[in-house]
C-alpha cells in the first residue's frame, strides 16, 4: 500500500508526512486544533484505517498533532444517548482502534503537548513511547461528567502510573503537569519547549535502525510476556530470544560487533 492510497482513506482531521533517507518514518498528525484535537468517530476510524493500510516501507510511526494541545479527549458533540448495549459497542470499537496502534507491527512514538485529557490520554497510552513537552498536563475528567473511561484507560493507565493514581485523578479531577507525568512513568521523555516532534524523530531514527525481529518481539512479545505467568514467560522469552538470535541480520550484526565494526555502548 502506498502513501497515494492510504491518504483517500483519511478523513480531513489526520494528515501524513514521511521523513527518513527512506521515508521510513511516518508522522501522523491529530488536525483538529481548532476543537483541541477532539477525537470524533470519523478521526479514530481513519486512525485505525492508517494502521490497517501502513505502507510496508514504514518501520516507525510519530504520533502528533497540529496546535498546542495533542487531545482533549472524547468530541463531546458526539455524546449522544446511547442504550447499554450500543454504548458497549462504541466503546469497543475504540478499544479495537487503539488495540491496532499498540500491537500493530511497528512502534509509535507521541508526541505530547498542552491537554491530553480522557480520550487523549487513552490515545496516548496506546502509543510505545511517548515524549511530551512542558506544556503538557494530564486528566480525566469523566468522573466530574458522571461518565467512565471508555478507550482503554482503566487497563492501561493503571500500568503505567498505578491505579490509586488514576483513581485518584478520576475521584478528584486532579491535573497532572509534564513533570508530574515524567516522575510517574505517564511518558519517558520530556522535552524541551518546541522540541518534542524533534526528539521523536531522532528516537524514531534509532529505532528504524533496529533489526525488524527485535522491534517485532519489542512489541508483540514483551507485553505478552509481562502479563503472563513466571514459567509462561520465561518460555516465550526463550523462544523469541531464540527467533531474534538466528535472525541473519542479528546475526551480521554481531559479527560486526564482534569485529571492532559496531558501536559500543557509551553514556554519551
Amino acid at each position: 500500500m502506498t502513501d497515494e492510497h492510504v491518504r483517500p482513506l483519511l478523513p480531513p482531521t489526520l494528515q501524513v508526512q514521511r521523513h527518513g533517507a527512506d521515508r521510513e518514518i511516518a508522522v501522523l498528525r491529530l488536525a483538529r486544533a481548532a476543537k483541541r484535537n477532539a477525537l470524533d468517530d470519523a478521526t479514530v476510524l481513519g486512525i485505525e484505517s492508517f494502521f490497517t493500510t501502513l505502507p510496508s516501507e514504514v518501520r516507525v510511526v510519530v504520533l502528533a498533532a497540529d496546535g498546542p494541545h495533542f487531545s482533549a479527549g472524547l468530541d463531546l458533540s458526539e455524546l449522544v444517548e446511547r442504550d447499554a448495549f450500543s454504548g458497549i459497542a462504541h466503546s469497543m470499537m475504540w478499544h479495537r482502534v487503539f488495540e491496532r496502534m499498540e500491537r500493530g507491527r511497528v512502534p509509535v512514538i507521541a508526541v505530547l503537548t498542552g491537554a491530553v485529557i480522557g480520550g487523549g490520554l487513552e490515545l496516548a497510552c496506546a502509543a510505545h513511547v511517548r515524549v511530551a513537552e512542558p506544556s503538557a498536563f494530564y486528566a480525566l475528567p469523566e468522573g466530574q461528567r458522571g461518565l467512565f473511561v471508555g478507550g482503554g484507560a482503566s487497563v492501561r493507565l493503571p500500568r503505567l502510573i498505578g491505579t490509586h493514581r488514576m483513581a485518584d485523578m478520576m475521584l478528584t479531577g486532579r491535573v497532572l503537569d509534564a513533570e508530574e507525568g515524567q516522575a510517574l512513568g505517564i511518558t519517558q521523555y520530556l522535552a524541551d519547549r518546541g522540541e518534542g516532534l524533534t526528539l521523536a524523530l531522532e528516537l524514531a531514527a534509532k529505532v528504524a535502525a533496529n533489526s525488524p525481529v527485535t522491534n517485532f518481539a519489542v512489541l508483540q512479545a514483551l507485553p505478552r510476556i509481562a502479563e503472563a505467568a513466571p514459567d509462561q514467560g520465561y518460555l516465550m522469552e526463550a523462544l523469541m530470544a531464540a527467533v531474534s538470535g538466528a535472525d541473519a541480520e542479528a546475526q551480521d550484526r554481531m559479527r560486526a560487533f564482534l569485529e571492532g565494526r559496531g558501536a559500543k555502548v557509551s553514556r554519551g
